[in-house]
């Protein structure tokens, strides 16, 4: 009886599964309430950065009296590339610093490096996609055919493409940080010219040869050109426009960054 009493008050043995899941868990609540409440409005932010984008470059477009780009309405020409390139761009950047603002839960054994940037990466993708809808159906009411997307399937490949190659970027970018702390202007160096050289504001159609072929080599370009052909049944696409190369670029990156913070996990909790 005794024997019997003790063993159902031993502590049941979680399983690894679940102990990864309840990590995963507090780690994307502590994220999200840190990227949302870190300062006073942090949330409304979130939105209106990308908003002051899209209103700033439409307007441009608007006042040299330009309505549609490569067969697209001007608005939702805008809105949709803006969009994917805030995907890639905050998800890598949030990415490249989960290591460095996550410090003290490495002193749980349960948490691993990878798991704060995955987390991290999860919670803009969210973000990205509760936004995105927002936006889309705030252009809707204003008239805009926003809500009618011609291959949904394109665009949720493009997309989840463009944040897996994010991802990798991140994991590598902050194993390079970790290393080579000098690194760090560097890559923010990289990133600086993207805005102007994936296809944001100026339509690839509109490089001539052989510069946008050389500017199609950039695999952000590509996605940003993939979820405007899915999007937009009108959009001419440019030809050197590939989902292949960015499915390459995305998982060449993600076994990388993997590769990477399997090889060098001591040093980046160590910083």
């Amino acid at each position: 009886m005794t024997e019997s009493s003790d063993n159902s008050l031993a502590p049941r043995q979680r399983s690894a599964l679940s102990v990864t899941l309840s990590v995963w868990h507090a780690i994307f609540l502590r994220e999200a309430l840190d990227r949302l409440f870190d300062m006073r409005a942090a949330w409304l932010w979130l939105i209106a950065e990308p908003v002051v984008h899209i209103g700033f470059i439409a307007l441009i477009w608007r006042s040299l009296r330009i309505q549609t780009i490569g067969g697209a309405d001007l608005a939702v020409w805008t809105m949709i590339g803006m969009l994917g390139f805030f995907l890639y761009r905050r998800t890598a950047l949030q990415v490249s610093y989960a290591v460095e603002s996550n410090l003290p839960l490495f002193a749980y054994r349960q948490v691993k490096p990878f798991d704060t940037a995955l987390m991290r990466a999860l919670l803009e993708a969210f973000l990205m996609a509760v936004i995105s809808a927002v936006l889309l159906l705030g252009a809707a009411l204003l008239g805009h055919d926003t809500l009618a997307v011609d291959d949904p399937l394109l665009v949720l490949l493009s997309a989840a493409a463009l944040w897996l190659f994010a991802l990798g970027y991140g994991l590598v970018a902050s194993v390079l940080m970790a290393l080579v702390p000098e690194s760090e202007h560097i890559l923010k160096l990289l990133m600086m010219p993207l805005y102007l050289l994936s296809g944001v504001i100026l339509p690839m159609s509109a490089v001539p040869e052989p510069y946008r072929g050389w500017l199609m080599y950039n695999p952000v370009a590509n996605g940003l050109e993939l979820i405007r052909l899915g999007y937009m049944e009108n959009y001419h696409a440019v030809a050197e426009t590939s989902l292949d190369y960015l499915l390459m670029w995305a998982l060449s990156s993600l076994f990388l960054g993997l590769v990477l913070y399997r090889r060098f996990e001591r040093k980046l909790v160590m910083q």
